[in-house]
C-alpha cells in the first residue's frame, strides 16, 4: 500500500463559481481511500482553470510540480468533453500533444487521472439524481450543492457496490476505469 497522498485537482471553470469542487471534493471523501490523507487542509486541493484550453496549457506544469513532490501527490484533470471530442481517449490526446510539448514525458503523462463529462459534470448529475441522462446535449445547469453532494455520495455508493445497473453514462465509465488505474497503482505502490 502506498503512504499517504494528496490529489490535486485542475478542473474548468473559476473559483467559486464551478460545481466540480463540491462535486469532487463529497466523492472522494465518500470513497475514502485508505491512501489519501485523512485531514481536511491538504487531502485535495483544487485549482480551477477557466475553459479547457487554458486547463491543457497549464496541466504540464501542474504535472512537474507534482512529480517534484514525489510519489505523495496525485495528479487529476477533470474536463468538460464537448461535442468536437467523440471521447474520452480523443480529449486525453490533445492533452498528451501539449504535454509532450513541455517536455512531458509518456510514463509521465500516464500518471495523470482524466476525469472527462461529457458536455458539463451535470449530465452525471442528472443521471445519479434521475436515473438517466442523454450525454448528446447538457444536462440542465445544477447551482444547488445538495443535489450536487447528493450525486456525488451517489456515485460513491455505486463504486463501492459495484453496481452496475442502470449502466453507467459512456463518459463516467470512461472516467471510472481512470479512477481504477489510480486506485490498483496506490494498492502496489
Amino acid at each position: 500500500m502506498a503512504s499517504r497522498t494528496e490529489i490535486i485537482c485542475l478542473h474548468e471553470g473559476e473559483k467559486g463559481r464551478s460545481i466540480d469542487p463540491v462535486f469532487i471534493n463529497r466523492l472522494i471523501r465518500s470513497l475514502k481511500p485508505s491512501w489519501i490523507r485523512q485531514s481536511s487542509s491538504n487531502m485535495i486541493r483544487f485549482f480551477p482553470k477557466g475553459g479547457r484550453k487554458t486547463l491543457i496549457a497549464a496541466m504540464p506544469a501542474a504535472l512537474k510540480e507534482c512529480l517534484a513532490q514525489g510519489a505523495q501527490v496525485s495528479l487529476m484533470v477533470w474536463a468538460d468533453m464537448d461535442h468536437d471530442m467523440a471521447d474520452g481517449n480523443e480529449l486525453r490526446a490533445e492533452f498528451w500533444n501539449h504535454a509532450q510539448l513541455d517536455g512531458i514525458t509518456k510514463d509521465q503523462f500516464d500518471q495523470v487521472v482524466f476525469i472527462f463529462a461529457k458536455d458539463r459534470l451535470e449530465n452525471w448529475i442528472e443521471y445519479l439524481n434521475e436515473g438517466s441522462t442523454d450525454e448528446s446535449k447538457e444536462g440542465p445547469r445544477v447551482k444547488d450543492n445538495r443535489l450536487v453532494r447528493d450525486a456525488a455520495e451517489k456515485l460513491a455508493k455505486r463504486c463501492q457496490q459495484m453496481q452496475s445497473d442502470p449502466p453507467l453514462p459512456s463518459s463516467l465509465q470512461w472516467s471510472c476505469r481512470n479512477w481504477r488505474k489510480l486506485v490498483d497503482r496506490m494498492r502496489n505502490t
